[in-house]
C-alpha cells in the first residue's frame, strides 16, 4: 500500500463524519404554525443563503410531501434553501383563496425570510401557485412546475365541484369568467416582471395533459418575450418517478434562481 492510498483511507473516517454531520443538521420535522386556522409548514435551511431564499411548495395537505424527495430537499436545504407550504385545503388559484396564501406570504416575509419565493407546483398545485403568482407577479422570483396543472380549462374541469367551491360562484358564472380567471390568459404582469419559468412534464401525461397544460403556458409566455424552460419526458405520464423528482435540470435551475 502506497503513501497516497494509506491517507487517502485514513481521511475517510472524517470524510464520513462531516456529511453525516451535514446530513444530521438538516431538519426532518417540520415548525408547524397556524395562521387563522390553517396550519403552514417550514423547513429552515440550517444555514441559510444570502437573503433567506424559501421555496414555496404546494399542494400542502397536511404536510410538505416534497420533503420525501430526497435530491429536492437535501439539495435546497444544502444550499441554504429553505422549503415551505401552507395547507388550505384542496384549492383551485381562486381570488379568496389567493388572499389566504397571501397571508402566508406575508407571516413569511415578517420572519425575515426572502420578499421573493421560488413558487414550486407539483400536479394542481400547479393552478395553486399560478393562481396566486398572476396576482401577485412582483413578489416571486421564479415559478417552477412537477406535470403542473396550468389552466382551468384542463383538470379543474374535471373536478368541476371542487373547482367551484373554491370559487364560490355558479358554473354559469365561472365559465363566463375563465378570461378573468385562468392563469394562462393573465400574464402580462409576470412578463412585465420578468419571472423565469421551469417546468418538467410527460408528454404522454392523461390525467394533466403536456398540450393543454405546461404547453399552453409555455407557448403564451414565450410569445409574450417571457423565459420559460421544458424538459418533457418522453412516454411518461402522473407518476412519482425519478424523471420528475431526480431532475438535475429543476434543481439547478432553483438554485441558480435563489441566488440572485
Amino acid at each position: 500500500m502506497n503513501t497516497r492510498t494509506l491517507l487517502a483511507l485514513l481521511a475517510l473516517p472524517a470524510f464520513f463524519t462531516t456529511a453525516f454531520a451535514a446530513d444530521d443538521a438538516l431538519p426532518r420535522v417540520a415548525e408547524k404554525f397556524e395562521i387563522n386556522g390553517n396550519t403552514a409548514f417550514l423547513y429552515a435551511a440550517p444555514k441559510p443563503a444570502a437573503g433567506k431564499p424559501w421555496v414555496w411548495y404546494a399542494p400542502t395537505l397536511k404536510g410538505v410531501s416534497l420533503a420525501g424527495r430526497k435530491m429536492y430537499f437535501e439539495g435546497f436545504l444544502k444550499a441554504g434553501i429553505s422549503i415551505a407550504g401552507f395547507d388550505i385545503g384542496e384549492v383551485r388559484g381562486a381570488p379568496a383563496s389567493t388572499a389566504k396564501f397571501t397571508e402566508f406570504y406575508d407571516v413569511m416575509v415578517k420572519r425575515g425570510f426572502s420578499p421573493k419565493p421560488i413558487l414550486l407546483g407539483q400536479s394542481r398545485g400547479g393552478i395553486m401557485t399560478l393562481g396566486w403568482a398572476f396576482r401577485n407577479p412582483d413578489k416571486l422570483r421564479a415559478w417552477v412546475g412537477i406535470y403542473p396543472v396550468c389552466s382551468l380549462t384542463s383538470y379543474p374541469m374535471k373536478n368541476l365541484p371542487v373547482t367551484l367551491a373554491d370559487y364560490g360562484i355558479p358554473e354559469a358564472e365561472f365559465r363566463a369568467r375563465l378570461k378573468e380567471l385562468n392563469p394562462v390568459d393573465n400574464l402580462q404582469g409576470l412578463l412585465a416582471n420578468k419571472v423565469p419559468m421551469f417546468a418538467v412534464h410527460g408528454d404522454s401525461d392523461a390525467v394533466v395533459p403536456y398540450d393543454d397544460n405546461t404547453k399552453v403556458l409555455k407557448d403564451r409566455y414565450e410569445a409574450g418575450g417571457g423565459s420559460f424552460t421544458v424538459k418533457i419526458i418522453p412516454g411518461e405520464g402522473h407518476k412519482a418517478i425519478p424523471a420528475f423528482f431526480e431532475c438535475p435540470e429543476l434543481l439547478e435551475f432553483v438554485l441558480k434562481h435563489a441566488a440572485q
